[in-house]
């Protein structure tokens, strides 16, 4: 029964974490992309409030319910699989808290541009390029996890 526990606990802080990233960095990216100040405020801010609401639980949560299962299914950390998930973790993670940074940097030039009434400065935009490429690279780290999860061996093997 604490198997069962623990898997379902960490495939929901996965989703979770997934869901809540996909999902905010959509909103973001498609408001940022369309180019009208009011609604990239509104979606900056809204992407600052999950991050600190869902993706931050989860993503601290994540780590934690795996190596509680590893430690039930009595594997050592050095399975291939098993570093392999921690390793690309290690990177999604490292790409993410760059990518909170940029978005309170995002959220407070568009809050600025629209109390100004002005436009988004080149400053926006360059952090925003520098989240969309941090974004993906997390992306295809946790598309990379999942199937590591599923398959529970590495594409070498």
């Amino acid at each position: 029964m604490e198997y069962l526990v623990a898997k379902w606990l960490h495939v929901l802080s996965s989703t979770v974490l997934f869901g809540a990233g996909v999902g905010s960095a959509f909103h973001l990216f498609v408001a940022s992309v369309r180019g009208q100040l009011p609604g990239i405020v509104t979606a900056t801010r809204t992407v600052v409030i999950a991050d600190w609401l869902l993706t931050t639980p989860a993503a601290i949560f994540q780590p934690l319910s795996g190596l509680w299962l590893v430690h039930i299914m009595g594997l050592p950390l050095s399975t291939p699989w098993v570093a392999w998930s921690l390793g690309l973790y290690a990177l999604a993670i490292g790409c993410w808290l760059p990518v909170v940074w940029l978005q309170l940097r995002l959220r407070d030039h568009a809050a600025a541009a629209l109390a100004e009434g002005r436009e988004l400065h080149e400053n926006y935009w360059w952090l925003f390029r520098g989240w969309v490429v941090l974004g993906f690279v997390a992306f295809f780290a946790f598309l990379a996890i999942f199937w590591l999860m599923v398959a529970k061996r590495t594409p070498f093997e």
